[in-house]
């Protein structure tokens, strides 16, 4: 049996059949032939022109920096290139040699223990470009991870965006305005390792943007906040003035908010598709994949899907909700739960109006949220454990 990737109308494969096993987003392909080994070939030219928009025609691998250098130390004879697309099973990365298209490794993904081990966009990995199709052998040490949870009832986690410096979360400012789903983005930006900063698009729409300000601050403490419009001119003065050549910045948020429209802006031309919010403000999804692209300044930016909602997979209470670890600080009882004892510092904020109460809900839900995960997720590392002892 052969692992490889999952064929669809841009691949053909010469002597015998293929049937397909599929065990959560990946795709086993098993490959029967008769009087020869079964070969999987590349049927260009859909292939070739759908990777080529993706890989962004990239000179140079984008970012590249001296630790990439030290962390191949172990990887003799392959080469470091940087993840800049993905369709499915293959993805686009560039490296000192030009862009290429590329598949994982058959080893590195019967190794794989879920998702979060596959090679994400913004990634650095080891690969070898022998062939036609560039094979990845190994995923470099990530500085930061953007990630949430799988759709669906697994646990696992699905990498957004990896190695990025700032986390653009992008909100506009008419009924997608929501705090509560801000607190949610934060506490997964803070996670990450990268910084977060607040855009508040489509500014033009706000009476008061100044009120928009200081709620936005009021959850998002030490925080740069940032206004934008595709509006006149200047309207993305205050994004272009963040972005420094060489840093790898993520834009996230809702469908519809003006993520590719941003990516656009920066790029100087159009390379993403986009869509307004319907009349019910409600985003239409546009972007379908996420990619990495270049700016004609240096800077590197990977846009989005739009998240209708964001499932956590790994958060930073402690920094995204500060304040209430403060608070909790102060309470009689180190476990306190802030719900029925008595001398709780916590509930003492909200009586007195100095903590909103639909905060701490939301604090307390996410927290809910996020020890259910854990649960499972030990769960499913026992039984893969027991699958892998009996097999």
């Amino acid at each position: 049996m052969r692992l490889g990737i999952n064929p669809g109308p841009d691949y053909s494969v010469k002597k015998g059949r293929i049937r397909h096993e599929t065990y959560g987003r990946r795709t086993f392909v098993q490959e029967k032939s008769h009087g020869g080994n079964a070969e999987l070939t590349l049927n260009p030219p859909s292939f070739a022109h759908t990777m080529e928009e993706m890989m962004n025609q990239h000179e140079m691998p984008p970012g590249y920096h001296d630790g990439i250098g030290q962390a191949m130390a172990q990887y003799a004879g392959l080469a470091s290139a940087r993840v800049t697309g993905q369709e499915r099973d293959l993805y686009a990365i560039v490296s000192e040699q030009g862009t290429h298209p590329a598949r994982v490794a058959g080893k590195m993904m019967h190794e794989a223990t879920g998702p979060c081990d596959f090679p994400a966009v913004g990634d650095w990995v080891a690969a070898d470009f022998t062939g036609d199709l560039a094979v990845i052998h190994a995923v470099l040490p990530r500085k930061s991870v953007l990630e949430r949870k799988s759709a669906g009832l697994t646990s696992a986690g699905q990498i957004l965006a990896a190695n990025v410096d700032t986390v653009f979360i992008c909100m506009s400012l008419n009924e997608n305005y929501n705090l509560r789903r801000l607190e949610r983005y934060l506490t997964v930006v803070w996670a990450s390792g990268a910084t977060p900063c607040v855009v508040l698009t489509k500014a033009d729409l706000a009476e008061d943007t100044a009120s928009a300000e200081l709620e936005v601050g009021s959850v998002a403490p030490g925080v740069d906040i940032l206004f934008a419009t595709d509006r006149g001119q200047g309207g993305y003065a205050q994004i272009d003035a963040r972005l420094e050549p060489g840093r790898t910045y993520a834009f996230i948020g809702s469908s519809g908010v003006g993520k590719s429209t941003i990516v656009n802006h920066l790029m100087e031309t159009s390379v993403m598709a986009t869509s307004d919010v319907g009349k019910d403000d409600k985003g239409r999804h546009t972007t379908t994949s996420r990619e990495l692209f270049v700016t004609p300044s240096g800077a590197i930016v990977i846009d989005t899907p739009g998240m209708r909602e964001l499932q956590i997979d790994a958060a930073d209470f402690e920094t995204a909700f500060a304040d209430i670890e403060e608070l909790a600080a102060g309470c009689k009882f180190n476990d306190c739960t802030h719900t029925s004892e008595p001398h709780c510092a916590v509930k003492d904020a909200i009586r007195e109006g100095r903590l909103p109460a639909e905060r701490m809900e939301n604090y307390a839900k996410m927290l809910k949220e996020v020890a259910h995960q854990e649960r499972k997720a030990r769960m499913q590392q026992v039984a893969i454990a027991k699958w892998r002892r009996n097999h």
